[in-house]
């Protein structure tokens, strides 16, 4: 049993809680009971978000990746394989690592050459003390080069801008190291700006994304709020001229805000199995979120059926790897200090805008959400799993639609598919 404290005005001056661990009870890579638990608990208040990372408990008996080439050191392409502690100083020896990931995505190649001169935002609430050594400990396990503030890699402001940090918080700061550790494992050649919220207040959340929005070319956002009535006040926020990644949600069949933002991309999860030699699968994760929007109206280029009874915003639109059985190595040292396994959505939005930053995108927030949908090319459909007791494209993915003009499909789980290069981008 593990303890949070939420600090801030979100934690509704409740200073600690206590919770047992859950998994998702049913569907594609569901786990049994005790294997893994949210960083972060959600909060039953109106417009409050909650981060979306999931730690797995037990790495060396859950985790069920593969790392492919095996190392000693760690570093390069193979690193240590099979399984391990998670927690461990002397490295990790379980959790998808940078050269997996890229394989995984068809990346190893862009990811080795692009990303000079883009910058990768990433918003989340309260601070993280630790960020910038904790980013790099991970980045030089894997030879990944220095991120720091003395080379202008890396920057760290409040949700203004300026150096004021907000009041740390300890399951924060892990959703924190999970995200800046996904951009270095991606776009390692990206610089990272670092946002952080007074609290995870949507308005707080909100105004640290218009300001990340004006100095990055990409900005990734790992947190969502149950959706609320007046939640489309703050769509102008999440409509900033440069694409914005939004993970779904890690409840299963639901939709979360800002993921229903019409302008965002909403980022939904997999359960990533494989290795660089023998191939690469993906199915949904049973714990992603998915569905159809109550309050944001349908996207004129998203495929609907007129046998289901959706008028909303349908979502996701694209997905990469979230079980966190199937999780990737991140470094934390504030909480629990060392080498952890994390799964959620919130893996998959940093990866995604990672990945707008390889492709040197420019459009528009809402063109490159909608510019997904034409691309089929660039990504491999997922046609198996499903994330909810329905029988339709909005959570499985036996029931996907086909793309208009396009020979993709669609499904809400995991959008148009999962990433397979920059071309889709």
């Amino acid at each position: 049993m593990r303890t949070y404290r939420l600090i801030g005005a979100a934690a509704l001056a409740v200073t600690a809680l206590t919770f047992v661990p859950t998994v998702a009870s049913s569907g594609s890579g569901a786990g049994s009971a005790g294997e893994y638990a949210p960083v972060c608990l959600p909060v039953a208040v109106v417009g409050v978000a909650h981060c979306n990372a999931i730690q797995l408990l037990n790495p060396a008996v859950n985790w069920r990746g593969t790392h492919g080439s095996v190392g000693t050191s760690g570093k390069g392409s193979g690193g240590h394989g099979g399984g391990g502690g998670g927690g461990s100083n002397s490295g990790p020896t379980a959790g998808y690592f940078p050269a997996a990931l890229q394989s995984a995505y068809d990346l190893t190649f862009a990811s080795s050459k692009n990303g000079g001169g883009e910058t990768v935002a990433i918003v989340d609430a309260y601070n993280d003390p630790y960020a910038q050594s904790d980013l790099n400990t991970y980045r030089s396990q894997f030879g990944l080069g220095p991120c720091t503030t003395t080379n202008g890699c890396f920057t760290q402001v409040d949700q203004e801008g300026k150096t004021k940090l907000p009041a740390s918080s300890s399951s924060w700061s892990e959703e924190i190291s999970l995200d800046l550790d996904m951009v270095s494992a991606i776009c390692p050649k990206c610089n990272i700006l670092l946002v952080e919220a007074s609290s995870a207040s949507i308005a707080n959340l909100a105004t640290a994304v218009a300001y990340a929005a004006q100095r990055a070319n990409v900005v990734s956002n790992s947190y969502g709020a149950a959706e609320f009535s007046g939640e489309s006040s703050y769509d102008p926020y999440y409509t900033q001229g440069v694409p914005i990644t939004v993970s779904a949600g890690d409840n299963g069949y639901g939709v979360e805000y800002p993921a229903a933002s019409p302008d965002v991309t909403a980022v939904g999860g997999t359960t990533l199995t494989g290795s660089a030699s023998t191939g690469w699968n993906q199915i949904v994760w049973s714990g992603t979120g998915s569905g159809c929007s109550a309050y944001e109206p349908i996207l004129a280029w998203q495929p609907t059926n007129s046998t289901v009874n959706c008028t909303g915003r349908t979502v996701a639109d694209t997905a990469a790897v979230a079980n966190p059985n199937t999780g990737v190595a991140v470094y934390d040292s504030f909480h629990e200090p060392g080498w952890l396994v994390f799964g959620g959505t919130s893996v998959a939005s940093p990866i995604i805008a990672s990945i707008y930053a390889l492709a040197g995108v420019s459009a528009s927030s809402s063109a490159a959400a909608e510019h997904l949908y034409g691309a089929s090319s660039g990504f491999n459909s997922v046609l198996n799993g499903s994330n909810g007791p329905c029988y339709n494209y909005l959570c499985n993915a036996l029931y996907s639609l086909s793309i208009s003009g396009g020979s993709g499909s669609y499904n809400g789980p995991t959008g148009v598919g999962t990433p397979y290069g920059t071309a889709g981008f």
